[in-house]
């Protein structure tokens, strides 16, 4: 990332993403001056049927594509995998967006289909290596529950489709007090958020008392649907920055430079 220096200086980045899944975006808000605060709004937890996640991992070279639909789901799940057996050589590996993609990239994983910029099941869709896929078996690393939207998509062009459920998500019991005496002290300016979860989990954990210093915060998300849901919380303003961690501390750059 070019042009980094003290464009966040003063700025006080509140990163709710899942445990790890924060360092770089962190790293990139420190190298500009910014101070960043990681506060995950997402526990990420074990799988809840990991007698079926072995068995498919156990077939895992039975696939012709493996489609993985965010970072965690690409940690979690290559995780998983590694833990019984190599990658098979034969299975290609896609990703939902560029965040993911990233993801893979730095587990060792490559090459990795994913769409430009927006990341997501239609886009992917778009692609023109998965336009022809009937008769072809993929397997979707997600966490429990989300939506069905990739998968019918690739049942609508003839495709067969399990899912390999790896992770489950929850909301943390960790002590926000402190983090809120900041916030409501003027320390927090921005939040920055890869899930809608994420933000209900940082609104309820908030309550109804700091509603209004949490929403009055600008939110910056990798994507128009989780903007629109931000909205829908009553966020004041939700910025969409696509393209993964680079293009989030450009965007809260820019910002900051306006305000």
């Amino acid at each position: 990332m070019s042009g980094m220096g003290e464009r966040l200086q003063g700025c006080g980045i509140l990163i709710v993403r899942p445990a790890g899944l924060g360092d770089a975006l962190a790293g990139m808000v420190r190298a500009d001056a910014g101070e960043a605060i990681l506060f995950p709004a997402i526990d990420i937890l074990a799988a809840a049927r990991p007698a079926r996640l072995a068995i498919l991992i156990a077939r895992l070279h039975t696939f012709d594509w493996a489609i993985f639909i965010s970072p965690t789901a690409a940690r979690e799940g290559m995780r998983s995998v590694r833990e019984r057996r190599v990658w098979p050589a034969g299975v290609r590996v896609a990703a939902v967006g560029r965040g993911t993609a990233e993801a893979l990239a730095g587990l060792g994983v490559a090459p990795v289909l994913a769409p430009e910029a927006p990341g997501d099941s239609e886009a992917l869709m778009a692609m023109q290596e998965l336009q022809e896929i009937a008769g072809q078996n993929l397997v979707i690393f997600r966490g429990d529950g989300g939506r069905e939207t990739l998968a019918r998509l690739l049942a609508q062009r003839g495709a067969r489709v399990e899912y390999a459920e790896c992770y489950r998500r929850a909301r943390p019991a960790a002590d926000m007090s402190d983090l809120l005496a900041r916030w409501g002290a003027g320390a927090v300016q921005a939040v920055c958020a890869a899930s809608s979860e994420a933000l209900v989990n940082l609104c309820d954990m908030a309550g109804a008392a700091h509603a209004a210093c949490v929403l009055g915060t600008p939110v910056f998300v990798p994507h128009p649907r989780i903007a629109e849901a931000a909205r829908e919380l009553g966020f004041a303003r939700a910025i969409v920055a696509i393209g993964g961690d680079e293009a989030t501390a450009e965007a809260l750059a820019s910002f900051f430079a306006k305000v």
